[in-house]
């Protein structure tokens, strides 16, 4: 267990199972306190990946959705907290992952009713592992003016009317978090405000206790005094007790155990928490009670007398000189939602688009963060402002060649192909350019210039199961799969695709390794035995050159590089180099000035 502050203004969460209106709590908080960065830094929603739109104050942030802790925690190494907003169901295990991340330090579980065996298994592995859990069935913590958990004292409203947005002198813990709403409410009225709010859950076995936090409180400078809220049921109140007659705390604490009607009823009572339920005399609110009052703690003759005994307590150190006043200070207005302030004109309305890749905001267009300026003086070729646009980075010199004479060696096949083809009929019958580009780009397809992706899918897919080329080549003969990139309409074994050639030759002597074209050979190799027009075409050596780009360059991830082959980023180098030889031939027709075209009938066979 942490045996000091467990938060900072500089904490970060991260937030799983995504719930918009606690983050957005969250966010506002952090704007109300004057945080410079956002309490969260990721969300985990199981089964999604990409960014989920937030208000920061008035500026409108994309945090990052991830689809597994594991990764969450490796791109947000310094966010220590994890928000668990799992059902009760799953919540365990979430909650193991990520007590087992290396980063994780604390780990709030909200929902209630997550099975005993399971709770005392993660209690006992954040014990060994000096981690603290608050919860399960928590509202979480709070620590004023710098960091809170989900939906911890409630409204905005509530959280300005307690002066949470400012650090005061009291610590506060609890097991309820309604309760916890309701004192910190009670403690500003009162006192100078909390310091630090913890509510620990009210199921039966919490990740922590309250002695726990009240020890942590009394190794916090800036806690003057502590206040307690305990309940009927259970024994964790002793704990504290013990710690009060061994001399552990030396700071005032005020403290009161719910639940002394429990004697007025008949039979047994369960209150709302499923800890709340009195086992016998020494787990009554009473015996509690007077346990605490014997052992040194302040304890009042009733609720309603808690609020005096922390006032008193309280100015009687401001009388002692052990707190001075704190600064007051205004918090600032957090803007209205549009929904309900769209005549007030202080409103934020969400954006309807995400941009990572460019940005023109500033004196000059950004590519990746890039300025224009930049690019331009430091000689960037097409192949760096294609790896800024498309991948996000800069990519080594080496790579972007390879981009550029990709684009070079596939701009254009001659007008006979079906793309060229379809662009000088549409130029032809007096369509515009974009209208000739798009007919010609239409064709683009499994079957011309668009087997990039599958090729580069299937080659990295065999050659990483440690298939051969024969089990390779018959597997896909069995599932009725022609083999992407291999195979050419004019090109023999004995006459190879000089574009193919040239690609190899540029990759074995400026890549660091070759290993799939390789294996798009030897693939090439067999497929030549069973036919001699199954060769290697530009499609099978840009697509297996590519894995090697990707996976050569050390700047890509597995998951980053199965992406860009899915998305379709290789058949993207094909369309835009085809796009300049489709232009060429629109503007050749038109410069030719030639007329509609008609097919000739003697290339036709009618038949019935």
């Amino acid at each position: 267990m942490a045996t000091g502050q467990l938060f900072s203004p500089t904490t970060q969460a991260l937030f799983y199972n995504f719930k918009q209106l606690p983050i957005q709590r969250m966010l506002d908080f952090d704007f109300l306190c004057g945080r410079e960065t956002p309490s969260v830094a990721g969300i985990i929603n199981p089964g999604s990946e990409g960014f989920q739109k937030l208000f920061f104050g008035q500026e409108e942030i994309a945090i990052p959705v991830h689809s597994t802790v594991e990764a969450a925690c490796a791109g947000h190494p310094t966010a220590d907290v994890f928000i668990n907003f799992a059902s009760y169901r799953s919540a365990a295990a979430s909650t193991m992952t990520a007590l087992k991340q290396p980063t994780i330090r604390v780990v709030a579980i909200i929902a209630e009713g997550v099975p005993e065996a399971d709770t005392k298994q993660l209690i006992a592995y954040a014990r060994a592992n000096n981690k603290v859990v608050l919860g399960p069935a928590t509202v979480g913590g709070i620590q004023a003016g710098a960091f809170k958990i989900g939906d911890t004292a409630g409204t905005i409203d509530n959280i300005i009317q307690c002066k949470l947005y400012r650090p005061g002198s009291v610590g506060f813990v609890s097991k309820s978090g309604g309760m916890s709403n309701e004192m910190y409410n009670t403690i500003a009225r009162v006192t100078d405000g909390i310091y630090e709010g913890i509510a620990i859950g009210g199921d039966v076995f919490p990740g922590s206790t309250l002695s726990d936090h009240v020890l942590r409180f009394n190794n916090i400078p800036q806690v003057k005094m502590m206040v307690v809220l305990g309940e009927l049921g259970g024994r964790d109140e002793y704990s504290l007790v013990e710690a009060l007659k061994q001399g552990k705390v030396n700071k005032p604490v005020v403290a009161w155990v719910s639940g002394t009607c429990a004697r007025l009823f008949k039979s047994e009572v369960q209150f709302g928490h499923a800890g709340a339920k009195s086992g016998g005399e020494m787990e009554s609110a009473q015996a509690k009670n007077q346990a605490l009052s014997d052992a040194g703690a302040i304890v009042p003759t009733s609720y309603e007398g808690f609020e005096v005994a922390i006032k008193e307590t309280f100015e009687k150190l401001v009388e002692g000189g052990k707190i001075t006043a704190v600064k007051e200070v205004k918090p600032p207005q957090i803007p209205e939602d549009l929904n309900t302030a769209i005549k007030s004109g202080k409103v934020r309305a969400p954006t309807h688009i995400i941009s990572t890749i460019s940005d023109d905001r500033g004196e000059e267009p950004c590519y990746g963060g890039v300025p224009m300026s930049s690019i331009v003086e430091q000689g960037y070729g097409v192949g760096d402002v294609i790896s800024l646009l498309w991948f996000k980075r800069s990519l080594p010199r080496y790579c972007t060649q390879f981009i550029e004479i990709c684009i070079m060696l596939c701009a254009d096949h001659g007008p006979c192909v079906s793309g060229a083809h379809n662009t000088i009929v549409t130029a032809r019958a007096g369509k515009d350019l974009v209208s000739s580009l798009v007919s010609g780009l239409l064709t683009i397809g499994p079957r011309f210039g668009g087997a990039i992706d599958d090729a580069a899918r299937y080659f990295k897919d065999a050659y990483d199961r440690g298939l051969s080329p024969y089990e390779f080549v018959e597997s896909m003969k069995k599932k009725g799969i022609r083999v992407p990139g291999i195979g050419h309409r004019i090109k023999r074994g004995d006459n190879r695709d000089k574009r193919v050639e040239l690609l190899q030759k540029f990759a074995r002597t400026h890549f660091p390794a070759v290993k799939y074209m390789e294996y798009a050979v030897q693939v090439e190799t067999y497929t030549l035995s069973k036919s001699n027009n199954l060769v290697l075409n530009v499609d099978g050596a840009i697509g297996s050159l590519f894995l090697d780009l990707l996976a050569g360059s050390g700047m890509f991830t597995k998951q980053e590089i199965d992406e860009i082959i899915e998305i379709g980023y290789l058949n993207g180098l094909f369309v835009l180099a085809r796009s300049i030889g489709l232009i060429g031939h629109t503007f050749d027709q038109k410069r030719l000035k030639q007329p509609l075209y008609r097919h000739p009938w003697e290339d036709v066979l009618y038949t019935k």
